[in-house]
C-alpha cells in the first residue's frame, strides 16, 4: 500500500490534498479548556469534579468548535471507561457555548497517573457534601403511632372579625387579657385589631405599662384604660414624658396628673403644643386665672380631649339664649364643669321650666347650677305634687321656702316627709295621675 502524501502548513495537516486540523492542537485545546474552566483538576492520585452540575465553556476565538466526527472520536478516546450512553454524548455546542455534564467530565483515577501536574493557576476545589439521609417522600405511608407523636398546632385563621382567634396563639394578646383589656370592645374599631397583632409585649407594652404606673395610673384601671385607648401603645415614651413634664411646668401636682391621665385616657396622646392651646382657650374664654383654670381640667380632664365645638355652642347658648351674665357663667361652669359639655336640648329645656314654669330667678339658678345635672321628669313631678300640697314656694324672702338643692338633690322619701310634709305613698299615687 502506498504511504500517504503528507505535507503541514501551520495548524493545518495535508493528508492526500485534505485539509484537516492538527491532532495535537485539537487534544490541547480539549484539556487545557477543561483546566481552564476548572471542571477537571487533575493530581497524581484522583481526580475532582464537581457533581451535579453543568457547566459552560466560552469557545475560543479564532477555532471552530462545531462538533465533527474527529471531536467525537477524540472524546471517546479520553473517556474509554464511560458507559455507551455517556460515551456517545460528546460536548453539545449552542450559541457559542459547549455545555458538559458530570458524566461526560468525570475520569478514571488510575487514568491520570503519570499525566501532567496542574498548572499554578488551577485552584483546588472541594468536592459539594451531598446528603447521604434520604428525604421522606410526601406520600410515604407512616404508622398510627408515628401519626399520634405528630404535632401541630392549628394555622391562624388569615381573616377574623374578632380577636378571640388569636388569643390562644398571641402571647401579647393572652397578657393583654390578663391585665383586663376587653378585646371585645375593640373589633368594632378600625386598625386595632391589627395594630395589636403586630406588637411585642416585651418590645412595645411593657416600657409603657410601667411609665403608666409611675404616673399613677392604678393597676386595676390599666386593662379599662388600654381598652379605652389602646393607641397609647404605640405612642413614643419619650413624648409621653414631655407631656407630663409640660403639665409638671403648669403647676399640676401629682395627684392631679394622675386623676387627670386615668380620666381622660387620651390626654398623654395630644401633643404639648395642643395642650397649651386648650388651657388657654378656657383661660382666655372664660376669663378665669392660672389657679381656676387648673382646677377646671383637673375636675374635668376631658375639656383637654374633646372636641371644643359642644363648650363653644353651649357658652353660647348660656348668654345669647338663656342670658346669665359673664361672671354668673364663670361661677356655674367652676361648680359644674360638665356645664359646658352638656347636651343644648337639656340645658335649655331644664331652664325654660326652672325659669318660665316655676318662676326661679337666674341668681338662684347660679347659687345652685348642679340644678342642670337633674332629671326633667323627677324636677317636674316634684314641683307637681308640691303644687297640689300648696307648698310650691322658692322665694327665699318668703316662709316655708324650698331651695333648688333640696328640691333636687334629696332622695323621694326624705322629700316626702321632710319638705312636703306628706308621705312616699301620697307622691307615688299622684305621680300615677299624671
Amino acid at each position: 500500500m502506498a504511504s500517504p502524501n503528507v505535507r503541514r502548513h501551520g495548524n493545518l495537516i495535508m493528508v492526500n490534498g485534505t485539509k484537516m486540523s492538527s491532532l495535537c492542537h485539537r487534544i490541547c485545546y480539549r484539556w487545557s479548556s477543561l483546566r481552564i474552566t476548572g471542571l477537571v483538576f487533575s493530581s497524581k492520585q484522583e481526580t475532582k469534579v464537581l457533581p451535579k452540575a453543568s457547566y459552560s465553556l466560552r469557545s475560543w476565538s479564532g477555532f471552530n468548535t462545531h462538533p465533527c466526527l474527529l471531536t467525537q472520536k477524540l472524546w471517546r478516546l479520553e473517556n474509554p471507561n464511560l458507559n455507551s450512553s455517556a460515551a456517545d454524548s460528546p460536548p453539545s455546542k449552542e450559541d457559542g457555548t459547549a455545555r458538559f455534564t458530570e458524566s461526560s467530565i468525570l475520569l478514571n483515577t488510575n487514568q491520570n497517573l503519570g499525566k501532567t501536574e496542574p498548572s499554578r493557576l488551577a485552584i483546588d476545589v472541594q468536592p459539594v457534601a451531598l446528603d447521604d439521609a434520604p428525604h421522606p417522600s410526601l406520600f410515604e405511608e407512616i404508622s398510627e403511632e408515628e401519626a399520634l407523636r405528630i404535632e401541630a398546632s392549628p394555622p391562624l385563621p388569615p381573616t377574623s372579625f374578632t380577636l378571640r382567634d388569636y388569643v390562644d396563639q398571641s402571647e401579647t394578646l393572652t397578657k393583654l387579657v390578663l391585665l383586663g383589656m376587653d378585646l371585645s370592645k375593640l373589633k368594632m374599631r378600625p386598625n386595632v385589631a391589627n395594630m395589636l397583632l403586630r406588637l411585642d409585649f416585651d418590645r412595645d407594652i411593657k416600657g409603657r405599662l410601667l411609665f403608666l404606673k409611675d404616673v399613677g395610673v392604678d393597676d386595676q384601671l390599666l386593662g379599662a384604660f388600654l381598652t379605652r385607648n389602646p393607641f397609647i401603645l404605640t405612642e413614643d415614651i419619650e413624648n409621653l414624658q414631655m407631656r407630663i413634664q409640660y403639665l409638671q411646668s403648669k403647676k399640676f401636682s401629682k395627684e392631679a396628673i394622675s386623676r387627670m391621665v386615668s380620666r381622660a385616657p387620651y390626654l398623654l396622646n395630644f401633643s404639648v403644643e395642643r395642650l397649651d392651646n386648650r388651657l388657654g382657650f378656657y383661660q382666655k374664654e372664660l376669663g378665669l386665672n392660672v389657679q381656676k383654670t387648673r382646677d377646671l381640667v383637673t375636675r374635668l380632664p376631658r375639656l383637654l380631649t374633646g372636641s371644643l365645638e359642644p363648650v363653644k355652642e353651649n357658652l353660647k347658648v348660656c348668654r345669647i339664649e338663656l342670658g346669665f351674665r359673664e361672671n354668673e357663667i364663670q361661677h356655674m361652669v367652676t361648680n359644674v364643669p360638665k356645664l359646658l359639655l352638656a347636651s343644648k336640648k337639656k340645658v335649655t329645656r331644664l331652664f325654660d321650666y326652672l325659669h318660665n314654669t316655676m318662676g326661679i330667678p337666674h341668681h338662684l339658678i347660679t347659687k345652685f347650677p348642679q340644678v342642670f345635672n337633674g332629671k326633667f321628669l323627677r324636677i317636674k313631678d316634684r314641683h307637681l305634687f308640691l303644687e297640689h300640697l300648696g307648698r310650691a314656694q322658692y322665694d327665699p324672702t318668703q316662709p316655708n321656702y324650698i331651695s333648688l338643692d333640696k328640691l333636687v338633690a334629696t332622695p323621694d322619701d326624705v322629700f316626702c316627709v321632710e319638705i312636703a310634709k306628706g308621705t312616699l305613698l301620697d307622691f307615688e299615687a299622684f305621680q300615677k295621675t299624671l
